[in-house]
């Protein structure tokens, strides 16, 4: 193999192996996003009376959280409350949709 051919392919490894970790490091981003999950479906502990992952009681609930892909929170499509106030998800816990 030529120098030149040498050259060239260790550049694209290198090349590779950094669009790997950047990537790798982006897109595996994950925030805790309260007021999204279903009841059951939460992360660990839902405020009071709740313990860890799938004890939420509540859809929506505003103290349960989920995992979800770090900047989409907010953007998360949710039915409206009865009332018909909007919901959002929200990087803090919410008091809304809390069980009775």
């Amino acid at each position: 193999m030529s120098k030149m051919m040498k050259t060239v392919a260790i550049a694209g490894a290198v090349t590779a192996a950094i669009a790997a970790q950047t990537t790798g490091a982006t897109a595996g981003s994950k925030e805790k996003c309260y007021g999204v999950s279903l009841a059951g479906e939460n992360g660990c502990a839902a405020g009071a009376g709740t313990t860890c992952a799938g004890t939420s009681t509540v859809d929506y609930q505003g103290n349960a959280w989920t995992l979800v892909d770090a900047g989409t929170c907010a953007e998360i499509e949710l039915p409206a409350m009865a009332d018909g106030t909007e919901r959002k998800g929200s990087l803090e816990e919410l008091d809304r949709d809390l069980p009775s």
